[in-house]
C-alpha cells in the first residue's frame, strides 16, 4: 500500500524522517553543541492537542535544557563508550543473539545489499548499530529513489531489523543508573517506535 502524498502526509513523512535522523545523531556519538542548542529551543507543543509523542518529546527537550552539554556528553561515554565492553550495547546482534557479529548482522547485510546500501568505510561500527538502522529508516522515508524509498520497504526493514530489538535496547538504557538524558531519549524513542509499529500494522 502506498500512501497518497497529500500535503498532510508529506509533513508527517518529513517529521518521521527527522525523528529518525535525530535518534541516529544522538545514538552514534555524544551530541555536538549545535545539535544540543537546537534541541533546547525546540517547540514542545504538537500541532494537534494530545498527540502521542507530545509528552515524551517535551520531556526530552526539558532534560536537554536542564543538563549541561558536558554532562550529557559524559553520560554518552559512560554508557556506550570506553575500552572493552560498554555498559549498554547499541548493536542489534547483542539483543537478538547474545553476541556481536552474529547471524542477525549477516541477515541485515544481505537486506542492505538488496536495497543498494552499504556501510561507509569511515564508519567504524557494524551495520547493526542503532544509529545506522535509524539512518536507513530515514533514507527509506525521505530518499529520492521511489523503488527503494517507499512504505513497503520501510515496513519490511522495520519489522525485520528495528522492531525485534530496539525496544529492548531502550529498556536497557532506561534501567541504567547512570542514564539521565539518554533515559529520557530512549523513553521518547520507545514511544516513537510504538507509533511506527501501529502505523505499519494499519497497512496490512
Amino acid at each position: 500500500m502506498q500512501a497518497q502524498l497529500t500535503a498532510s502526509t508529506l509533513d508527517e513523512e518529513t517529521a518521521r524522517a527527522e525523528v529518525y535522523g535525530l535518534l541516529a545523531a544522538l545514538l552514534y556519538a555524544p551530541p555536538g553543541a549545535d545539535l544540543y542548542d537546537r534541541l533546547r529551543v525546540a517547540v514542545t507543543e504538537a500541532p494537534a492537542a494530545g498527540a502521542l509523542l507530545e509528552s515524551p518529546w517535551a520531556e526530552l527537550v526539558a532534560i536537554a535544557r536542564e543538563l549541561p552539554l558536558a554532562d550529557t556528553r559524559g553520560e554518552y561515554d559512560a554508557l556506550f563508550g570506553g575500552v572493552g565492553k560498554p555498559e549498554v550495547y547499541l548493536f542489534g546482534s547483542h539483543y537478538l543473539s547474545g553476541f556481536l557479529n552474529e547471524k542477525p548482522l549477516a541477515a541485515l547485510r544481505t537486506d542492505l545489499a538488496v536495497l543498494g546500501l552499504a556501510r561507509d568505510g569511515a564508519m567504524l561500527d557494524t551495520e547493526d548499530h542503532a544509529a545506522y538502522l535509524c539512518e536507513v529508516m530515514r533514507y527509506l522515508i525521505a530518499g529520492d529513489d521511489v523503488e527503494v524509498a517507499n512504505l513497503t520497504r520501510q515496513r519490511e526493514f522495520f519489522s525485520r531489523h528495528v522492531q525485534p530489538w530496539f525496544p529492548l535496547m531502550c529498556e536497557a538504557v532506561m534501567r541504567h543508573p547512570k542514564a539521565r538524558f539518554y533515559r529520557t531519549l530512549c523513553g521518547f524513542a520507545q514511544a516513537f517506535i510504538s507509533v511506527e509499529m501501529q502505523g505499519f500494522d494499519m497497512l496490512e
